[in-house]
């Protein structure tokens, strides 16, 4: 069976080399370009099954490429894992609210970017309807009947707290900031500051035991659940 197509972008010939040789190993087909617009134009015509986005390109930017992409109603479900400088935290907050699924730091692992691909692909594959129930871990979450059971015992969570949970969960391993998650609980009676987000995963963290520590933080960007 043939596997997914990749499209990597990146302006450094020794990164694209890198990328086509690991992926290529893997039994992916790659697709490559060296600047945004040849990125966007590429990811129109080859339809790519994920895009590994240098975020730093001469001409558009990457930033600038992932939102053309997630306007565009043909590339907008393209899973997009971001390239950055290390430490460039405040890339990294915008790409995840522009819509990109991860990221990884310069410099990176191949086994650890090849992780995140098939992780996120794997995912893809799966993506199907919202269930009513979320078993991951030792954590069942009934959405309609509002009840969590962690390791087999019933937990109380007010709405906001089950709502923030539900959002970690239905996607893990996927990095939400924190306006993400307040965009997903808003209307809630959920205020929104980065402040409420950090005492609702640390009050969650709590009731939920040993359990809260699929609850991972991110530091300067966010939180995600444990894959």
């Amino acid at each position: 069976m043939a596997k997914e197509k990749i499209l990597i972008v990146d302006d450094e010939q020794d990164i694209l080399e890198l990328l086509n040789y690991n992926l290529g190993r893997e039994g992916y087909k790659v697709v490559s370009a060296e600047t945004g617009e040849q990125a966007y134009d590429l990811a129109n015509t080859k339809s790519p099954d994920l895009i590994i986005l240098d975020l730093m390109l001469p001409g558009i930017d990457g930033l600038e490429v992932c939102k053309l992409l997630k306007k565009n109603p043909q590339t907008e479900t393209i899973p997009i894992i971001m390239l950055t400088a290390k430490g460039e935290e405040a890339d990294i907050v915008t790409g995840l609210e522009l819509g990109a699924a991860d990221y990884v730091t310069k410099p990176f692992s191949p086994r650890v970017l090849l992780a995140r691909v098939r992780s996120i692909l794997r995912r893809r594959r799966q993506q199907v309807e919202p269930s009513d129930i979320i078993q991951i871990h030792d954590l069942v979450i009934d959405r309609t009947r509002h009840e969590v059971l962690a390791s087999g015992v019933p937990i109380g969570l007010t709405f906001t707290e089950f709502k923030t949970l539900e959002v970690l969960a239905r996607r893990p391993g996927r990095v939400f900031t924190r306006d993400q998650i307040v965009d997903k609980v808003r209307g809630y009676e959920y205020a929104v500051t980065d402040r409420t987000v950090d005492v609702q995963i640390v009050s969650l963290r709590k009731k939920l035991g040993a359990c809260g520590k699929y609850i991972e933080t991110v530091r300067g960007v966010g939180y995600r659940f444990k894959d």
